[in-house]
This record gives structure tokens, sequence and C-alpha cells, in this order.
């Protein structure tokens, strides 16, 4: 088996080791305990024990072993996919992914995905450091929502991003199209989540869950609906989603977390495309310059009629 190598500096995460890296790499504690158990961890050098203590300021080491039945099982192979390449050099690439795009494969999407548009694009030019499935990925967005991502054309690179992930200084921010008016202007919302016992499609929040938290700001008001930005400063999965059904204003056109709310005003918005939200701006510290970069996309063609029809009728 092939080995992903992943290096972290810890700044501040002290505690039990198998709880340090559940809350930072959004892994079960199960799955940590067996890495752990299979000699896979090092902190500073040195062989982890299931219960040891950490200061907080301790390099960790993770070996894993890639799956081999999951790179039996997903034979990834390059398509020809038109990319919008917001910025490219020789380390990373920033891209606007469009809504309706799978980050990367899986058993149920084999095909059509980014990764397999970047495999066209560069061949073996990716980040060999994440999951055999997800070559050059850094981080992922829903596949209904679109916006920017980074990706990573080596392992160094891609080491140094999943840093800055895991010590929340990558930036990342969204517009969210919600059902009706938001009364507090601006806010934090701080919710653990956690899988939803009983669907597997979904999450929720719960006292036992994993910390997340989520900064807001609304930017505009509608008789109906409210726009909102927001700010990730943890990355768990559907988190902006799961924190907006949470706070009562769930994502229009979310298919998942809407509280029963099954449409929005009739040809507004439509549950099966999707989820009103676009991943506007992005900031990191470029791996080789050091240099802090930052890119923004503007709204997709759908998000952008929805907004307008929204200002212009009033409802």
């Amino acid at each position: 088996m092939e080995e992903n190598k992943q290096v972290i500096q810890l700044k501040g995460q002290a505690g039990r080791i198998d709880k340090v890296l559940t809350e930072l790499l959004e892994e079960s504690r199960s799955t940590i305990q067996k890495w752990i158990k299979a000699d896979q961890v090092r902190v500073n050098q040195q062989l982890a024990k299931a219960n040891l203590q950490l200061l907080g300021d301790e390099e960790i080491t993770i070996n894993r072993e890639q799956d081999e039945e999951d790179e039996e099982e997903i034979d990834l192979i390059a398509q020809d996919i038109k990319l919008d390449i917001i910025y490219e050099d020789e380390d990373v690439m920033v891209i606007n992914k469009p809504a309706g795009m799978v980050v990367h494969p899986s058993k149920g999407h084999r095909e059509g995905t980014l990764v397999n548009a970047l495999l066209y694009y560069l061949g073996d030019q990716l980040s060999q450091s994440s999951q055999s499935w997800r070559p050059g990925i850094v981080h992922r967005i829903d596949k209904d929502t679109s916006g920017l991502l980074v990706v990573a054309k080596h392992n160094q690179a891609h080491q140094m991003l999943s840093q800055q992930l895991t010590d929340h200084t990558m930036g990342r921010k969204y517009y969210a199209l919600v059902h009706g008016q938001v009364s507090v202007p601006s806010g934090t919302i701080d919710v653990p989540l956690r899988r939803d016992a009983n669907n597997r499609l979904r999450w929720s929040a719960h006292p036992q869950g994993k910390f997340a938290l989520t900064h807001y700001r609304c930017v505009e008001l509608y008789p109906v609906a409210s726009l909102l930005d927001l700010e990730l400063k943890t990355g768990r999965t559907h988190q902006i989603r799961v924190h907006l059904e949470y706070m009562g204003h769930p994502i229009i056109g979310d298919p998942i977390y809407r509280k029963g709310i099954q449409v929005f005003h009739g040809h507004l918005a439509d549950d099966t495309e999707g989820q009103l939200l676009h991943a506007h701006s992005l900031h990191f510290i470029h791996p080789r310059s050091q240099q802090k970069m930052e890119f923004s996309a503007d709204i997709p063609p759908r998000f952008a009629r929805i907004k307008a029809e929204l200002s212009r009728t009033g409802i």
C-alpha cells in the first residue's frame, strides 16, 4: 500500500491526541485511534500512544496507508471538461467551480468531476498527499455550491495549504440567499455539528458534535428573503447549510436543509437545482512566495437572476 504523509504543526490545540486530531481532521475518533494503533501517527518524530496528552506545540506526522479497495473501485480517468481557471502558477491553481459539478469521484460519481477535469488538464502535476481519488484537492465544496477552490500541484504545496485550513488562516467567504428576513444584521453561529442519526445524508446541530463556527453579515433584505455574506472559521461537512437551518433561515433551493419549506415562490427557485450558495472569496498564503493571495468570483447566472427578481418584484 502507498502512504499519504501529512504534517500538522499544532498551535495551541492541547488535549488527548485522538480528540485533537478528530477535531482538526474531521475524521471519526475510531479512525484516528486505528491510525495510532497501526503506528501511522508520530509526535515530534516519536510513535504516538492513544492516551498521549498534547501540550499544543507539537509537530504531528501522519502516514496513512491508502485503501486498496477504494483504488480498485474508483478508477480515475481524465476528461476534457472546461475549467474556469481564476489563477495558476507552478504550485497552485484557483478554480471557480460551477454548481452541479462534484469535486472528486466516488462510487456514485465516477465521471464528470473536478478531479476528472484536472487530470486531463494537468496529468500527473497534482499533489498525491490526499486520498487517492482526490489528487490536488485541498478542500471541497458541495456539488450544488458554486465558487472558489484552491488546488495543489505538488505535495509540499498541499501540506502547507492543508496546514492553513487546520490553523484557520485560510479565509473562505460565501454568499447565500436564505428564506426570511434575518432580524440580527450580523453575528456568529457557534453550534457543534454531527451526522444525523436518522438520515445519513444530513448533518445536524448537536451538543456532542464537532466544533463549528460561522460568521455572518446581512448584505440585503427582501420581504421574504435575505442575502447573507458568510465566513467559515471551520470546515465541517454542510456547515453553512446546517447552521442557517439552525438559525431558522435555510438556504433557498436547498433540497435537504429547509425545515419543511418545499418551494420558493414557484418559479424563482426549484429545490432540484440546489441551494443558492456561492464561495465568492478566498485568501491564503502562497506556499512558495509566502505572500497573501486573494481571489473573488461573481455569483453565477442562476443566483444573479433570482437575486435580481427579488430586487425587482419586491417579493
